[in-house]
């Protein structure tokens, strides 16, 4: 199996690669690929080095399976290149999620749909993978009518230049600013591009992704917001259920999930932090409670590493399937 990584210089780049060492993706062949600007770099992965090459080299070189994470532009100009070239790509930006022809997969939830005539599969926004990963099995038990979620980012959502304008805010020096005001102490309730209707693409991604995967008939409202973390994204998260519960059920339910992990005793000071979630693949989930202002309502705090699972991870073990089906 020949393997392509497009993008493989990037934040999400470099954590597929660690994430294909840690979960020991078998290839025979692996191109790692950038820009013109980075063709030649060497990056050294499980003692052998790799030149950068550039995407037309790599097309041409026709991989089984290439992992795009390189953005939205140079995933609707190039998947297609490769996709004719026989390659399975999996993309990670938002260019292909809402194409009705292509599938939009969270392997625990939905990866028994992929076949082998998928030739461009889209990996979900960040803030819907952890977010659904929770809803999922409460859905499939309990209903989901409504949800309401603020979201708190990482700015390694946004990539390098903003991690690089955080440390040069805590360093008191000036440097390409990747949001328009600083973001040390700061909280910017703006998470990509604003649109008509008043909400920004980050916002719209969380409610149109969760109808194409998990349901059509649900509504979910968001609101996105930029912090000065690193360690992952959370979620405050109220949800109207169809069908009455239990908190007990609840947490019996997601206890026995997979990739999901219950963090959740107050009385111990024990709940879900980017603190705990970095550099981890599982979802952790806890300050679970009833909303007492509606019937059949739970609260829900849901905090992930958003370069992992969020990205890197659901794409690799979307390889994985691929990997297992085909080759």
């Amino acid at each position: 199996m020949k393997l392509a990584i497009v993008g493989a210089t990037g934040l999400v780049g470099s954590e597929i690669l660690e994430v294909i060492k840690e979960r020991n993706l078998k290839f025979h062949e692996l191109y790692l690929v950038a820009s013109k600007k980075s063709v030649g770099k060497i990056i050294s992965f499980k003692g052998k080095d790799y030149s950068i090459i550039d995407l037309e080299a790599a097309v041409n070189l026709k991989p089984d399976i290439a992992i795009f994470s390189a953005g939205g532009k140079t995933s609707l100009e190039w998947a297609p290149k490769f996709a004719n070239k026989g390659t399975v790509v999996i993309d990670n930006s938002s260019a292909w999620r809402m194409d009705p022809s292509k599938k939009l997969i969270i392997p625990e939830i939905n990866g028994n749909i992929i076949e082998e005539t998928d030739k461009i599969i889209a990996n979900p926004n960040c803030s819907t993978i952890q977010m659904l990963m929770i809803l999922a099995p409460i859905h499939k038990k309990f209903g989901i009518r409504r949800v309401i979620v603020s979201t708190y980012q990482s700015i390694t959502g946004t990539g390098v230049k903003a991690v690089e304008q955080l440390e040069n805010e805590y360093n008191n020096q000036k440097g390409v600013m990747a949001y328009n005001y600083q973001i040390h102490q700061n909280a910017i309730p703006h998470c990509d591009d604003f649109t008509e209707n008043g909400y920004t693409k980050e916002e719209m991604k969380l409610s149109n992704e969760t109808q194409k995967i998990l349901d059509n008939n649900i509504n979910v409202s968001a609101t996105a917001v930029r912090i000065p973390v690193m360690g992952g994204h959370s979620e405050s998260v109220n949800i109207e259920l169809t069908n009455s519960f239990q908190i007990s059920e609840i947490i019996d339910l997601l206890s026995s999930s997979e990739g999901v992990i219950v963090k959740d005793n107050v009385s111990k000071f024990e709940y879900p932090m980017p603190f705990y979630s970095k550099g981890h693949d599982e979802v952790f989930v806890g300050r679970i409670r009833r909303d007492f202002s509606i019937e059949n309502g739970l609260n829900l705090w849901i905090v992930a590493d958003n370069l992992r699972k969020g990205a890197a991870t659901n794409a690799v073990q979307i390889a994985e399937i691929i990997n297992k089906k085909i080759f």
